[in-house]
This record gives structure tokens, sequence and C-alpha cells, in this order.
């Protein structure tokens, strides 16, 4: 079974605008080739191999149901999606600092609330109302991925249930 993450986001931008910053992100720290781009990124039969060969591609998010988890436990309704496939056979950890290297500048770059999860139930971080929390478990937030995040943030459990 292959371990996936997802970053939910609920933004004003379409899916390629996300995809093209993601592939200038993803370029500018290594963990794209040149070739990336956000049209290959929104291919979904395609996607973009990372130098780990981590899958990552974004796809637009169709109408949710109020129910869904995240629109009920977190408050908010994703626009865009980005997917994250682990590879099999290459170290965990460092395909989960690349995903880090791609969402933290996204980030900064792009407005709204925001959720990465793995399979709706393990948050690794949570943007709501221009606020970050990144988990409190310091087994996935190990001092060398939180100096990959720009402050201000804080440190929180989180859960998809609401307060």
């Amino acid at each position: 079974m292959a371990i996936e993450y997802d970053l939910d986001c609920a933004t004003h931008l379409p899916s390629i605008a996300i995809a093209e910053r993601l592939a200038d992100a993803g370029k500018e720290t290594g963990v794209f080739d040149t070739t990336a781009s956000g049209q290959a990124l929104v291919d979904v039969r395609a996607g973009v191999l990372t130098r780990l060969g981590t899958w990552v591609c974004v796809t637009a998010s169709g109408p949710l149901h109020p129910r869904h988890t995240i629109v009920a436990g977190l408050g908010f309704t994703p626009t865009v999606g980005v997917g994250f496939r682990l590879a099999k056979g290459v170290e965990v950890s460092d395909q989960q600092d690349d995903m880090i290297r791609l969402v933290t500048p996204l980030l900064t770059e792009v407005d709204g609330d925001a959720v990465l999860h793995c399979q709706l139930e393990e948050i690794w971080l949570l943007r709501r109302d221009g606020e970050l929390s990144l988990s409190a478990d310091d087994d996935l937030w190990r001092f060398q991925r939180l100096a990959l995040v720009a402050p201000p943030y804080r440190r929180e459990t989180l859960s998809m249930v609401s307060d």
C-alpha cells in the first residue's frame, strides 16, 4: 500500500496557478528537475516525479458534501488539492522532507485555509484564518524539518474534528 499525503487548500486561485507555483518552488529547491511544469502537475495521468521518486499531482477539488471530514471538521471547503504518493524503496523521511520543501513556499505565496494530512487522519499542518499550526508531534517535525518552515507558527495537537 502506497503512503499518500494531501495538501487541501481553499483558495481563489485555479489549480493551474497553484501547479505553476509548485513547479517553480520544486525547481528552486532542487526537488524537481528543470523539466517540471505546472501543466504536467495538473495532468493526473502524468504528474511529476521528485528527485526521490515521489509522485506529485495538482487537482481542482469538486464540491464536497457538508459532512466531508475537512468541511465539517476544519470548517473550510478545499478548492485545490496537491497529492503526494511516496515511492517505495526510498527513505520515507527524505521524501517527507522534500514534501515540506514543496509545501512551505506554496503556503507563503497562496492565501487561504490549508491542511496537509495523511489520509484524513494525521494532520501535519493546518492554516486557518491566516494562522499556521504545526503538529505537536516531534516525530513529524524534527528540528531539521522545522527549519524549513518560516515563522510565525504554533505547535499544537491537531485533529480533523472541530473544537
